[in-house]
């Protein structure tokens, strides 16, 4: 499977959203296949690859004017609709990986407590693969440099504003991909 089929199906090619959303699951899976090759993990490499390029395939259906995602719903439900999409693609595994990538992946009680407009289940990354994409994809942003790496600092930052439990799921993946 070429991910980039995929992606050609949902997102028209030479359009700034074409190239943010590329260019960040590029960056992703870069960062991913150098944990992979540092930590010498034992993981679906294929799979990994496959998945970080497709792990935002929902972006699109999203309301994010300063990345160009001109949808209808709240940036949150992007994993979700990528879920959506995967699946009646016919590839769960990846659409596994959309779902449980939002920040550090959400639990029920994330949802319920924040009230957010997503559906009340547990949203967190079991597979090493799925820990893996959601690790990688912290360290970069669809705005902004879309290709620099953030300082791990600026992570740790990042997932404290999330909440204390955030911050401890991300210290757990930091302790297994880092």
């Amino acid at each position: 499977m070429n991910p980039l089929d995929i992606i050609d199906k949902y997102y028209s090619p030479s359009t700034p959203l074409y190239e943010t959303l590329t260019v960040h699951s590029e960056m992703v899976r870069r960062k991913a296949m150098e944990c992979i090759s540092r930590r010498g993990l034992q993981v679906d490499r294929d799979f990994v690859a496959e998945a970080a390029m497709l792990h935002d395939i929902g972006i699109f259906r999203c309301c994010a004017p300063d990345i160009y995602c001109k949808g209808e719903l709240p940036y949150i439900c992007h994993g979700v609709e990528g879920c959506r999409i995967l699946g009646e693609e016919g590839l769960m595994r990846h659409a596994l990986v959309c779902e449980r990538h939002t920040g550090t992946g959400l639990s029920i009680d994330d949802i319920i407590g924040q009230a957010l407009p997503l559906p009340h289940r547990d949203m967190l990354p079991v597979s090493m693969e799925e820990k893996l994409i959601c690790y990688a994809d912290k360290f970069y942003s669809k705005s902004g440099d879309i290709r620099k790496e953030k300082e791990l600092d600026c992570v740790i930052a990042s997932m404290a504003r999330h909440g204390e439990d955030a911050l401890e799921r991300f210290m757990r993946l930091h302790e297994l991909f880092g």
